[in-house]
């Protein structure tokens, strides 16, 4: 039986995810009692005006005093690339990583603002 195989990433949107989060850097910019800010640093992406971050993840927790519900976590792309449709998985890729590596494995809601690669997910442990 010949069964057909579909690529839903094309390899070279593949090196694109890799080499982006391989690059992929951050810092805190900003910390309160219950957020923190971190901008977004990326190899080929970065805010037109200022020639800085690719974006900014804005972090809420301890909501109401009660840490076991869910963090709410914002991630909003300057990079008006990052917008084109044909870069959807980059930005999933990317928002999941951040995601992964600054708020670990907690209840999670996300906003994600990359224009049309805009969604919203909820992570769940």
């Amino acid at each position: 039986m010949n069964k057909q195989v579909i690529e839903i990433i094309s390899p070279e949107m593949e090196n694109k995810i890799y080499d982006e989060i391989s690059g992929l850097t951050f810092t805190k910019n900003f910390r309160s009692a219950t957020a923190e800010e971190w901008y977004i640093f990326l190899p080929n992406y970065r805010d037109l005006k200022t020639g800085g971050a690719a974006g900014k993840a804005i972090i809420h927790y301890e909501l109401q005093g009660n840490r076991e519900i869910f963090i709410n976590t914002t991630v909003i792309y300057d990079d008006p690339k990052l917008f084109d449709r044909e870069l959807h998985s980059l930005v999933y890729a990317i928002s999941d990583e951040l995601i992964q590596r600054l708020v670990g494995y907690a209840n999670t809601l996300l906003a994600v603002h990359a224009g049309d690669n805009s969604y919203n997910a909820e992570y769940i442990r």
